[in-house]
């Protein structure tokens, strides 16, 4: 059997899901941790929403937590296409399949990340309105009541 000193070329599909996924849960923790922890119950209502509320501004627009959250999005996706980049460059590929694969791995980071943000803003966004503030309200009832 022949050696091989090069390393085997990476997954293009497992690689974007993995850096893409990532990506899109980190630009959307701030809604979707609370949901998450008020589903386990380890979170309640009132708590729940002031934990998403301290990623807004006041008038319910982006605030700047979340463009913080969107930022670090970029980031691990940068970072994920910088790392096949560089993993790629240590196997024996051809020049141009290597530039067609960064090609296909940024766009498929990109397109995956944003399906996974906006498919959890609007999941988080439901549940918020269907469960969280619902139970947030009835909290707010019952420290009233406790007076």
């Amino acid at each position: 059997m022949e050696e091989h000193s090069k390393q085997q070329e990476p997954s293009l599909i497992k690689w974007a899901v993995k850096y893409a996924a990532t990506a899109g849960i980190a630009g959307i923790l701030c809604c979707v941790a609370p949901a998450v922890l008020f589903m386990f119950g380890l979170m309640g209502g009132i708590y729940a929403v002031s934990f998403a509320d301290f990623f807004y501004a006041e008038d319910g627009s982006t605030g700047i937590g979340s463009w913080v959250l969107r930022g670090l999005a970029v980031l691990i996706g940068i970072f994920g296409v910088y790392m096949y980049r560089k993993r790629q460059n240590q196997c024996s590929v051809d020049p141009k399949r290597k530039k067609k694969n960064l090609i296909l791995i940024t766009l498929l980071i990109f397109v995956i990340g944003l399906g996974i943000f906006l498919s959890l803003e609007k999941w988080s966004s439901w549940y918020f309105d269907k469960y969280v503030v619902p139970a947030q309200q009835e909290e707010y009832r019952q420290q009233d009541f406790s007076r």
